[in-house]
């Protein structure tokens, strides 16, 4: 059987189940929102003279909801226009509704009643064959699908989204006895390669694996504060990206998920679980108090922090009131900056006498220690453990890598010696020799711990590790900058590799040799790396010291090379594919939009910032912006230039960022031929896909064309709408000076409207004014303020 989700229904429009649909609607799946049915009449409902029976009244929560998605931050939509895909309606009026889905996503109450009434009424409508799943983050999947039908119940299973759904990787894809293992294939390949998520298959039982898990340490590090008489401050300063978790840390996090939400996923656990687990998961009383209080966290405005003005105060555990935020500082801390690596980091920390080694050696190791007593209930596997707990809660590494970083026998030593059970499946496993979770084998592939003996980790193709494929098949060219790799099949990657991967000569440099390596033995390029982001833009640092020592030559230098890389990009014989994600910023923008294709992920942040640091954009991105827009207006139809120059100058004077790869693409940014990939983890993988799709095309470099500009009437009017923009405050003196500059190069500098003039000509007039701006004193302190704080200066 093809299976297909062409269109899906989500029961229940509260956060969770509004963001689901979203999601859904994000990768263009129409979905039907349905919630129940108001018993009376809102105020402005009486006002209008609406009744209990007009369909905006009983679609009211479900309508109210998908308003919300608007509003919410971050945004769960990656474009406004998405909001079309999903449709309001209620349980009572349109359950007929469900025989048209292929997926029904169930997100009401965490009732197990309510749930089973839901089940009952969507078996008598829904179409054979169609997947029914539950969003639950802890009730039985097994006692919900009782009493439903044979194709219900091997069409059923749990789907638990972690929230905010858009964001948030996690999928753990729960099965009962009765599902259909095509089902449960479908689905989790569904979830990986279409909602783009990390699908980890967990068993049924009480919060699955991540909320079990994570939990559990989040309980046990509060007991140990009280215990230790650490201050909530003082435990969040360690329990951050000092050991490979997000930067919110402990008390953070449960104020962002709130203390009401984690109250009820810890009780879950506590009613169905017993001994000293029991324990674990029983709230603290001053938890307890900040609930009755409303004291939920970021959603009742305080919770463990209380932000007064711009100072962030902690909260007092024993006095419930807030005082200044305090932060653990020890020797064993600073060690653990100065080490490199995170195994020597942990280490550093964790064998550490002091107050911050007590605590993390009390809260760290009986998570380990729980995470392996939990394995084959919750999970078959360490790797499901593993994975459950990056991608749903954002730790750097699971429990059995983070064991593995601190050393499993010195640990257990140190364990046995404190009268600790370790599981006897670690203790066997250490006895046997093996003294690791996981290893390389000399072709680099990772193994994992598995029934005594060491398996392959089996991976999808589809997410290809670069750290792996260099130590396969080796590098190609680098240097400081930048790392040329051969991908297979005839495809070369060329990785940024500088600090924050900002572009430098070294960069250029490798830009200029790969496109001619690439013309003479590949078939194409990609030009994509694996870090935190694609690229944050030129390196501010150098230029700014150049423009203060008043080397200008050097500088001009720089642009003149870096616009001669772009024009290499844009017109090698080979196709060039760029695979931007997260901050594409500035030069970072500037490399994809000469490309052949972008292939960006979905979650691309990309914007010409250069007027942030009193800049334009130098190496052709205004050009480039200016042209795409240009390119991509429908053939044969009629268009205002000035408009389009309009258009590009606001995108650049405002340093516009885009909030996602499709809202990049309705920047112009991106074009319908440029692809985006929902699962990031695929997205080189694509990248690499284009490339050899437009080889085997027969791909040809562009031919260079002259481009129309506005010429000085259009300069006038881009003027015009600037000028405006400083009568009424919006910007500075400096904005304006920047406008100026950047509107004389997107208008041609000094011509008639609609004069047709070459690249060079408008890059000359780029780095002009580039040059210009970067003389200036005030551009200069932009930089500098940018440099210091990460944030532009208005001046």
């Amino acid at each position: 059987m093809v299976r297909q989700i062409r269109k899906a229904a989500v029961l229940g429009s509260g956060v969770m189940g509004s963001g689901i649909a979203a999601h859904l609607a994000n990768i263009g799946i129409p979905t039907y929102l349905l919630d129940i049915v108001p018993r009376e009449l809102s105020e402005d409902e009486k006002k209008l003279g609406l009744s209990l029976k007009d369909k905006m009244v009983r679609n009211r929560i479900s309508l109210s909801s998908i308003q919300k998605l608007l509003k919410q931050k971050p945004a769960p939509l990656t474009s406004k226009s998405k909001l079309a895909l999903i449709e309001a309606g209620n349980f009572e009026d349109d359950l007929e509704k469900l025989s048209s889905v292929d997926w029904i996503i169930e997100v009401v109450v965490e009732n197990l009643h309510v749930k089973k009434e839901i089940f009952a009424k969507v078996d008598q409508y829904r179409k054979q064959g169609s997947i029914i799943s539950s969003n639950t983050s802890g009730i039985s999947i097994e006692a919900m699908a009782d009493g439903r039908s044979s194709d219900f119940q091997k069409n059923f299973l749990g789907t638990h989204f972690f929230n905010p759904p858009r964001y948030l990787k996690l999928l753990e894809v729960i099965p009962t006895k009765s599902t259909d293992p095509e089902v449960l294939l479908f689905m989790k390949q569904f979830g990986e390669d279409i909602l783009g998520k990390g699908v980890v298959e967990a068993k049924d039982t009480p919060n699955f694996i991540a909320n079990r898990i994570g939990t559990y340490g989040l309980l046990v590090t509060v007991q140990e504060m009280l215990k230790g008489g650490y201050s909530i401050g003082e435990v969040d300063s360690i329990t951050g990206p000092i050991i490979g978790r997000p930067k919110s840390a402990t008390f953070r996090t449960l104020d962002v998920v709130g203390l009401d939400t984690f109250a009820h996923v810890a009780k879950n656990v506590y009613e169905q679980v017993d001994g000293k687990e029991k324990d674990v998961f029983q709230i603290p009383d001053f938890v307890t108090k900040m609930i009755e209080k409303g004291w939920l966290g970021s959603k009742s405005g305080q919770g463990f922090f209380l932000k007064k003005g711009k100072e962030i105060l902690e909260l007092d555990s024993q006095a419930l009131d807030y005082g200044p935020r305090k932060k653990l500082k020890t020797a064993s801390t600073e060690m653990s900056k100065q080490a490199k690596g995170f195994s020597n980091k942990m280490k550093a920390l964790i064998y550490s006498d002091d107050r911050a080694g007590q605590l993390l050696w009390n809260i760290l190791t009986p998570m380990l220690t729980y995470s392996a007593q939990q394995l084959g209930e919750i999970a078959d596997d360490i790797v499901a453990i593993d994975q459950a707990m990056k991608w749903g809660f954002g730790w750097s590494k699971g429990p059995f890598e983070t064991w593995d970083a601190i050393g499993i026998e010195k640990s257990v030593t140190k364990l046995e010696q404190e009268g600790v059970h370790v599981p006897k499946w670690v203790k066997e496993m250490l006895g046997n020799g093996f003294t690791h979770f996981y290893k390389e084998n000399e072709r680099g592939e990772t193994l994992y711990f598995h029934l005594g003996e060491y398996k392959p980790l089996i991976e999808n193709p589809k997410a290809i590790n670069l750290k792996k494929m260099k130590k396969q098949k080796g590098i190609i060219k680098k240097n400081s900058g930048a790392t040329l790799i051969d991908i297979g099949d005839g495809v070369a990657l060329l990785e940024f590799t500088s600090q924050n991967n900002a572009i430098g000569l070294d960069i250029i440099q490798m830009i200029n040799f790969t496109i001619e390596e690439v013309a003479a033995n590949y078939k194409g390029l990609v030009i994509g790396n694996q870090g935190k982001n694609f690229c944050v833009g030129a390196n501010i640092a150098l230029m700014l010291m150049e423009a203060q020592d008043d080397n200008i030559f050097e500088l001009d230098m720089v642009i003149t090379q870096f616009q001669k890389a772009m024009l290499k990009i844009k017109y090698s014989s080979k196709p060039v594919v760029v695979a931007p994600f997260n901050m594409t910023l500035g030069g970072g923008a500037e490399v994809c939009l000469p490309a052949s294709r972008i292939q960006a992920s979905m979650e691309t942040y990309m914007g010409l910032v250069e007027a942030g640091v009193g800049l334009i954009p130098g190496g052709g991105g205004a050009k480039e912006l200016y042209y795409k827009t240009l390119k991509g207006l429908p053939k044969g139809v009629g268009f205002d230039l000035q408009q389009v120059a309009n258009k590009v100058f606001e995108m650049v004077a405002t340093a516009k960022v885009s909030t996602s790869g499709e809202e990049a693409r309705e920047n112009n940014f991106l074009n319908f031929a440029d692809g985006i990939s929902v699962n990031s983890d695929h997205l080189i993988y694509d990248a690499k896909q284009a490339v050899l799709a437009l080889y085997e095309q027969g791909y040809t470099a562009p031919v260079k064309t002259k481009i129309p500009v506005v010429g000085e009437s259009g300069y006038a009017t881009l003027l015009l709408g600037a000028e405006s923009m400083r009568l009424t405050g919006y910007i500075s003196e400096h904005d304006m000076v920047i406008a100026k500059k950047l509107a004389f190069v997107l208008a041609g500098g000094r011509v008639p409207y609609g004069t047709e003039v070459d690249e060079q000509y408008l890059l000359n007039l780029e780095k002009e004014a580039f040059l210009s701006l970067i003389s200036m004193p005030e551009s200069q302190q932009r930089m500098q303020h940018m440099l210091l704080k990460g944030k532009p200066l208005s001046n």
